[in-house]
């Protein structure tokens, strides 16, 4: 999974990048069922790209929602988007995290579980 982080009227400290990168990581363990299989067995490559955008929506403002946090996975056949505003930077990668692990959850679901009902339902029928 490669992780794309890009900031807007905010500064992308070393402790910033470590903490999205910590966050999202985790988000590799839903994905990881989707590689690449042409590569040899266990060296298959996840075929995602994280993008992550985080501004600072107001340079004056110091109280309410000035910070907004935006992430896109491409996966094979669809973009998910993720979007979130606060008064802390961190709350809003959280945020986002778990927003993207519901919408992962959702097209696993759609691309490889529903396949497999499938599948089941058609040799029951057979034998």
């Amino acid at each position: 999974m490669n992780i794309i982080i890009k900031t807007k009227n905010l500064e992308l400290t070393d402790s910033l990048r470590i903490y999205i990168n910590k966050r999202i990581d985790g988000l590799k363990k839903f994905i990881n069922v989707l590689r690449d299989d042409n590569l040899p067995q266990g060296k298959g490559k996840t075929l995602s790209e994280v993008f992550i955008e985080i501004e600072k929506e107001t340079l004056h403002h110091k109280k309410g929602q000035i910070f907004k946090t935006e992430a896109t996975i491409h996966l094979p056949g669809k973009s998910l988007v993720a979007e979130a505003k606060g008064d802390d930077l961190g709350k809003t990668v959280t945020e986002v995290r778990d927003e993207l692990k519901r919408e992962i959850r959702k097209y696993k679901l759609k691309k490889i579980e529903l396949p497999r009902r499938e599948a089941k339902k058609f040799r029951k029928q057979i034998f």
